[in-house]
């Protein structure tokens, strides 16, 4: 690597004195020109007597070395939350009318406690004498995981575990290169299956199923994303050739189309990769972002619209209708995070997202209201003043700043949960049992935030990990869920239901 450092107050020898902004300018002016922009260069601050320190690396993603990280920064860092969220835009936004709806929170109504909701069915007075679906959800959506009912204990690193779409099935996938499904029908957790993982390098980084969750898709540093089949007693593994560009290769993210055919990619190389799996062939790649692209997700079921999000801090809108290879173009650019996101997650009507991010805030996206020139600039600039690596250094204070970068869009901004070490997700609660009421996601310190998304404020925090939390997953159907745990020498896989114990 190329490396320089210098004490705290700058460089002095002679008669040249050097302050460390100077030093900084003069860096990356010399060798900025000479690297190629995709997360090659970083200068960080040293500890103790130690100043500055210029790295050079392929990805400040999730890194191919056991000696970047070892989860445990957890309990010296705790993540600044907003007091009083900004919920100035979402106040007037359609997703607030949409989870009133679904809560039915909306009116008189919704200003009813739980005993009055009560009171009003014994008395027949509810429609069709018993509640609706949306009073249903507004009482789950009061009752929220917090007892822990079963661990299962691994020697390696989880980076990863979701439920299928229909929740009968989970899966996680562990850096000792074996995929585990577990039986989660009718209430059960058994462990179902565990399948050996192929051309794995370093660790399996991303999984998910296909929609009919009859086979599961992995993807680690390979220039393949594989395929396994885990229906039945037999097992198909099929590597899909991505035919990429780049020596070290790695997808950092999967999603799959609502009918299981096409296979979305996001990767180091700054590119998406579109495989379709009838052709068995590579059928889209896209220069989409100028650094890595951690995160890719379909918009909704009709799999046209993409989103991506990547380590140049930009969210990127694509229409499959109107992409062309040769000449790229996104319908849109979602900028005003500070750092390199981490995770998106659609809530799934082509409209709105969230993106999870290095600068320690999640952020609501309505793709109606795209970025100007002047929010992609400033999202930029703030970018290349980020000095210090995620992945084994602790938040400076300077890079917790609060206000709005100029041209920031995002609805709202959530605040409060640590992004540190790997590629931590979030996602919005299931829309059946909770409409879809909160936002959840994984932290640095070991927990889960849930997050009220209307209002910003933190709900409920989990504290049942003794490391980085990478992963979370909320049952599409019941109100418990799965979270997914790193440390150096034991991993936890925590299942938890609802006792009585209410938010409000």
């Amino acid at each position: 690597p190329v490396w320089v450092r210098c004490s705290r107050e700058g460089v002095s020898s002679g008669e040249c004195s050097l302050s460390v902004d100077r030093l900084i300018s003069i860096c990356f002016y010399l060798f900025f020109p000479f690297l190629n922009y995709r997360g090659q260069v970083r200068l960080v601050h040293g500890s103790g007597a130690t100043g500055l320190q210029l790295v050079q690396s392929y990805s400040d993603s999730d890194e191919d070395s056991d000696g970047a990280w070892d989860g445990r920064l957890g309990h010296r860092y705790d993540p600044p939350a907003d007091a009083q969220p900004d919920t100035q835009e979402i106040d007037h936004s359609e997703i607030r009318t949409q989870i009133l709806l679904a809560t039915a929170s909306s009116g008189q109504k919704g200003r009813h406690s739980f005993t009055h909701m009560l009171a009003e069915r014994e008395k027949g007075r509810c429609c069709g004498s018993s509640f609706s679906h949306g009073e249903c959800s507004r009482i789950r959506s009061h009752f929220l995981p917090n007892h822990v009912v079963y661990k299962d204990t691994y020697q390696q690193k989880v980076f990863c575990g979701v439920y299928s779409d229909e929740g009968n099935m989970f899966l996680s996938a562990c850096q000792d290169q074996n995929i585990r499904l577990y039986d989660t029908s009718r209430g059960r957790f058994t462990l179902k299956k565990t399948v050996k993982a192929r051309d794995v390098g370093w660790s399996i980084l991303d999984v998910c199923f296909t929609p009919d969750a009859s086979c599961v898709l992995y993807s680690s540093w390979s220039d393949y994303i594989h395929v396994c089949s885990v229906d039945g007693d037999s097992e198909t593994h099929t590597a899909l050739d991505l035919n990429p560009d780049e020596r070290r290769f790695c997808v950092f993210s999967l999603a799959a189309s609502t009918d299981g055919k096409e296979i979305l990619g996001g990767a180091n190389d700054g590119c998406l990769y579109v495989f379709d799996r009838e052709q068995n062939k590579r059928t889209l790649k896209i220069d989409a972002h100028e650094d890595d692209v951690n995160a890719v997700a379909f918009a909704d079921s009709s799999s046209q619209l993409l989103f991506s999000g990547s380590d140049d801090a930009l969210c990127k809108v694509w229409d499959r209708r109107t992409l062309r290879e040769d000449r790229p173009q996104p319908v849109g650019h979602l900028a005003g995070h500070r750092d390199g996101i981490t995770f998106i997650h659609s809530k799934g009507d082509a409209r709105y997202l969230i993106s999870n991010s290095k600068d320690q805030t999640i952020k609501l996206w309505d793709v109606r209201k795209f970025s100007p020139k002047e929010g992609l600039a400033a999202s930029r600039l703030a970018v290349t003043q980020q000095n210090w690596d995620y992945r084994w250094q602790q938040v400076p204070q300077r890079a917790l700043k609060r206000h709005k970068l100029t041209g920031d869009t995002s609805v709202m901004t959530y605040r409060g949960h640590g992004v540190l070490h790997t590629l931590i997700r979030c996602r919005f609660s299931p829309e059946f049992s909770t409409g879809q009421k909160f936002i959840y996601t994984g932290c640095s310190t070991g927990k889960i935030v849930i997050y009220d998304v209307l209002t910003g404020s933190i709900v409920s925090k989990l504290s049942n990990h003794d490391a980085c939390v990478r992963d979370v997953s909320w049952h599409p159907y019941h109100n418990n869920m799965v979270s997914s745990s790193v440390s150096k020498t034991t991993v936890f896989i925590l299942l938890m239901k609802t006792m009585m114990k209410s938010i409000c």
